[in-house]
């Protein structure tokens, strides 16, 4: 398997086309630590593989995500792995942003993340403000890009306006075969804007390998030697703005992950699969 990238919204940067999500690992909303070698191992075997793109958020486990990933990373080269994270919605004043940002580098034991997002909008909250402070950070060093996740395109526009350094480079969304509502507004938009969409649960949490999606996607599988799994997210990759960013505690499942790449289904079958939901 030779891992396949794609550039990186405007900028100069590739990134891998699988990343690694780093969702309910080390707990969803607050620290579980029962699992954390295994959660490490599979995070060092997944970059020695090549998934040198890691996601994760303040709020995985109250932190603890991110404290999984510093540990996981810190034997490698700093600039050999591409870090992401990202500020909850109830942290999105100025000085919160800038606050959170320390907590996560703190966690991370890294000096600066390469991608920070906005991990959901909050209308309670001047957007304005929040992006002020997303462009202090890139500004500061503490990030190199900034990004948004579950932004509308009338969010994304918004945020956009209010930027006079630096640009949004991505928008981390929901995207699987059966979740495809960003293809009538967002992707369109990401696609004309040269943003880089993030499909978090390209497998629809494991819905995919199974029935009544599972028959059909092995059935447009044999063609390409390949399983419902690797159909679905070759499915996800076909647009060439489109990184996904599966999650595994399972040395066996991210080999099948990574069997996602490094071949294209015919036009006849990408339709086939959208048909499918």
């Amino acid at each position: 398997m030779v891992m396949e990238y794609r550039r990186l919204g405007k900028t100069d940067v590739y990134i891998p086309v699988i990343g690694f999500g780093t969702w309910e690992i080390g707990g969803r909303f607050t620290p579980d630590y029962s699992a954390d070698k295994q959660a490490i191992e599979v995070i060092k075997l997944a970059i020695n593989k090549g998934v040198t793109f890691i996601d994760t958020a303040e709020v995985y486990g109250a932190g603890h995500s991110e404290e999984i990933v510093g540990e996981a990373i810190k034997e490698f080269n700093r600039d050999d792995v591409f870090i992401a994270t990202k500020v909850w919605s109830s942290n999105l004043r100025y000085n919160d942003v800038l606050k959170a940002m320390e907590g996560s580098l703190k966690r991370l034991k890294i000096d600066y993340v390469d991608l920070y997002q906005i991990h959901w909008p909050n209308p309670g909250i001047p957007l304005r403000d929040t992006m002020k402070a997303m462009e202090k950070l890139v500004i500061e060093g503490k990030t190199r890009f900034i990004g948004v996740s579950n932004f509308s395109v009338r969010d994304m526009e918004e945020a956009m306006s209010y930027l006079s350094h630096t640009d949004i480079v991505s928008n981390q969304v929901l995207y699987n075969i059966i979740d495809k509502g960003i293809e009538d507004k967002i992707l369109p938009f990401c696609k004309e804007n040269n943003i880089t969409v993030i499909a978090y649960r390209p497998l629809s949490k494991g819905l995919v390998a199974q029935e009544p999606y599972k028959s059909k996607l092995e059935s447009i599988g044999r063609k390409y030697g390949k399983t419902a799994v690797q159909v679905a997210i070759n499915w996800v990759l076909r647009h060439d703005n489109v990184v996904a960013i599966p999650r595994t505690m399972n040395p066996q499942h991210l080999e099948e992950i990574l069997g996602s790449i490094g071949w294209r289904m015919s036009r006849e079958d990408y339709e086939e699969v959208s048909r499918i939901i």
